[in-house]
């Protein structure tokens, strides 16, 4: 049975201050949800004060990004060490923003993979089709490259897939239960062929306009084992509900 995880994703939101008054009225909304795995991904300058508010609680930090350097004249970037020195049990890595606004390919998160997990740090690796790859009927030939060539001599240990319709990512559009099913489906038999029966320990989390509203129906498909969330991880109590979904 794979634990449910939840994740969410601030991206470039929250100062120091609002983060620290998220985490504050945040804590007691999930104390007690200990058969989730709840993590949290805010902006790189809250990672250090957030870790010390959730010691002793139930809650991970992941970083937004990671390097594939360990060190040297990398103007603006952060390596591995860094990030677990400061607490972060997870990186995420591959988000669609990453690939469209900074040009990254698979191969730079192959090569950011390969060193987060060098040091042990846990991946969230997100893979995505857009509108126009899906609407061509190209929403396989995209996700199978990006695992293939994503995951090129890794194994499965400490890997989560985050599966992100870019279409659905900011829009308020969300894929069905059924298209999120079929895609999470596909992906676990692309994993299959790469990591064997290996493949069903992987998590793969549904990305796209998650919402308290919806998380219910698509966490009762088969193959969506949780979420990555953004706009609606942004208040303690929507992201609480998301956490604390209602099984079917």
């Amino acid at each position: 049975m794979r634990k449910p995880f939840i994740s969410a994703n601030w991206k470039m939101n929250k100062t120091v201050d609002e983060s620290v008054d998220f985490m504050k009225a945040f804590v007691p909304f999930v104390k007690d949800s200990l058969d989730v795995e709840i993590v949290i991904a805010p902006p790189f300058t809250s990672l250090f004060i957030l870790n010390s508010l959730i010691k002793d609680t139930n809650i991970r930090l992941a970083a937004q990004n990671v390097f594939y350097e360990e060190k040297g004249a990398y103007t603006g970037e952060i390596s591995p060490s860094m990030l677990i020195n400061v607490g972060c049990s997870y990186v995420i890595i591959g988000h669609s923003e990453r690939r469209q606004y900074f040009f990254e390919t698979d191969e730079i998160v192959n090569k950011k993979i390969k060193l987060a997990r060098r040091y042990e740090l846990g991946v969230i690796m997100c893979i995505g089709e857009s509108l126009s790859e899906r609407e061509a009927g190209k929403t396989f030939d995209v996700l199978k490259r990006q695992v293939v060539e994503g995951l090129k001599d890794i194994s499965s240990n400490g890997i989560v897939i985050a599966y992100e319709p870019i279409w659905a990512i900011g829009t308020g559009k969300t894929a069905t239960t059924a298209q999120a099913q079929e895609a999470h489906e596909f992906i676990r038999k692309e994993l299959q062929n790469i990591f064997g029966d290996k493949a069903q320990e992987v998590r793969i989390l549904y990305g796209g306009s998650v919402t308290p509203e919806n998380i219910d129906d698509l966490m009762a498909c088969p193959d969506v084992d949780g979420a990555l969330v953004g706009g609606a991880s942004l208040k303690p109590d929507s992201f609480a509900r998301i956490v604390n979904f209602k099984r079917r």
